[in-house]
């Protein structure tokens, strides 16, 4: 190898040991915390994973979204592409996985971080969406709710052609859309009294709702133990379970790829796609052995 020339990345290890999170996991009363990593292997990007890391963007803050025309438009331009490709995304290995956990009696339930609905779309019943649904959207004036795919029906009649754009897909069904293009998009307004539209999604700079915050509190208090999966925990959204873990002395694993904040108070860390731990801690739950 010429001198100067960075090593090639090893390859991840197709089969991760999971001896000591089954150990950890096995007979006890589990609750799972799900990050944007959950998602990634079912084609949505993540804010900081790995793939995202080196093409980091700054997401829209909730005020900013509230009080700028400018704002909304630039987020409706790009959300409608992304739209598209976000609401055909199917789960993935690690959802079906979770649900089949919790199908098992294995699992009191889960907190998501995720806005795509894909663990409900697995099967999992009991799930805490921390920071809302992208499948609604509500009006900022009088608060009408509509759904988001018939809104992409009105966005599409408003702004023919739109989906023969070329962009990339981004976190959360956003897509990277040049400027010139958003000027001249219109922006969809409420049908009951033409109010500004917002996806019924917690956004950056907002307050997760208190009532949504106390059941995952709740839910982690009743746990033996918690499961981090697929989350840097950089947002003290997610993070606060861990510590609220941490405090009570509920033993802590997590499955991410790449550092996690807090990762000192687990138990277990597992440096590995979930879509590759899930099923084998599954199979080891449910049928007894691991594979």
């Amino acid at each position: 190898m010429p001198p100067g020339e960075a090593l090639p990345p090893e390859p991840l290890d197709p089969e991760p040991p999971i001896d000591a999170l089954v150990a950890l996991v096995r007979g006890k009363r589990l609750v799972v915390l799900t990050g944007a990593g959950c998602s990634t292997e079912s084609g949505i990007p993540d804010y900081r994973g790995p793939e995202t890391r080196r093409r980091a963007r700054n997401p829209i803050q909730g005020r900013e979204f509230s009080r700028s025309a400018e704002i909304r438009q630039r987020y409706w331009a790009r959300a409608v592409i992304g739209w598209e490709r976000f609401c055909r995304a199917e789960p993935n290995p690690a959802h079906r996985a979770l649900a089949r956990i919790e199908r098992g009696g294995l699992m009191e339930g889960l907190i998501t971080q995720n806005v795509d609905g894909l663990h409900q779309a697995a099967g999992s019943r009991r799930v805490i969406e921390l920071h809302g649904a992208l499948s609604e959207v509500a009006c900022l004036a009088c608060g009408a709710v509509e759904p988001r795919a018939a809104l992409q029906a009105r966005l599409l009649a408003l702004n023919p052609g739109w989906l023969r754009l070329a962009a990339d897909l981004a976190p959360d069904g956003d897509a990277d859309l040049p400027a010139e293009h958003v000027a001249r998009f219109q922006a969809p307004a409420c049908l009951r009294c033409d109010g500004p539209l917002k996806p019924r999604v917690v956004f950056f700079g907002e307050n997760v709702p208190r009532p949504i915050v106390d059941e995952a509190f709740a839910l982690v208090d009743a746990a033996d133990v918690l499961l981090v999966v697929g989350s840097s925990l950089a947002v003290f959204s997610g993070y606060r379970f861990v510590l609220r873990a941490a405090q009570r002395g509920i033993p802590i694993a997590m499955i991410n790829l790449g550092p996690a904040r807090g990762e000192e108070l687990g138990a277990v860390k597992i440096e590995a796609r979930a879509g590759e731990v899930l099923p084998r801690l599954a199979e080891a739950l449910c049928a007894g052995a691991v594979r």
